[in-house]
């Protein structure tokens, strides 16, 4: 079995294939193990993705079916263990997680995201184009800069730091700089 060490401080969504028709069945059975081994914090949600259709009928007119959009998967946020693994791997119906070999895949932000599990976590900056900031990791640590520009998800930004007597753009992470207080 593979280590899982890397995954296992921190919650991803994972995808186990099932049996076809047996995705609810999955969802029903890994939550009342959850619920009975109180595995909570380590499994934190099961879902299967689905979309409500309208169809006609030609007799009885229109009704709302729900179908699924992934079948033969189930969505899990889980923190990945051998136990969590175990755990999932051997719910009946399961036929193992995607990923390679034996090592499951955590589903990327974006991922989550475009599927509709998730919506995108929004992210509050204390700064703002023209702010002076200090650069707080990275090689560039201690330096003070202008903020040049903000990504559209806010994830990076430019920064103008004034290096060997000139002004030099660099792209730090949006959690790299810290606000200097003016007086």
């Amino acid at each position: 079995m593979s280590d899982f060490a890397e995954y296992a401080s921190e919650a991803f969504w994972y995808v186990a294939h099932t049996y076809s028709g047996y995705e609810n069945k999955v969802k029903a059975n890994l939550e009342k193990i959850i619920e009975n081994r109180g595995l909570q914090d380590q499994i934190l949600d099961v879902r299967v993705p689905v979309e409500i259709v309208v169809e006609q009928d030609a007799e009885k007119g229109p009704r709302e079916v729900e179908n699924k959009i992934f079948p033969g998967y189930v969505l899990v946020k889980m923190k990945m263990t051998d136990f969590t693994w175990h755990i999932v791997r051997n719910i009946s119906g399961v036929t193992g997680f995607v990923g390679p070999g034996s090592k499951p895949t955590p589903l990327t932000e974006e991922e989550v995201v475009a599927i509709g599990v998730e919506k995108p976590k929004t992210i509050t900056l204390k700064y703002k184009v023209g702010d002076s900031v200090k650069i707080t990791s990275g090689l560039l640590s201690g330096y003070i800069g202008r903020v040049e520009e903000i990504s559209e998800d806010k994830k990076k930004i430019k920064v103008l730091v004034s290096m060997f007597g000139r002004e030099t753009p660099v792209e730090l992470e949006s959690n790299g700089v810290q606000v200097i207080d003016s007086y």
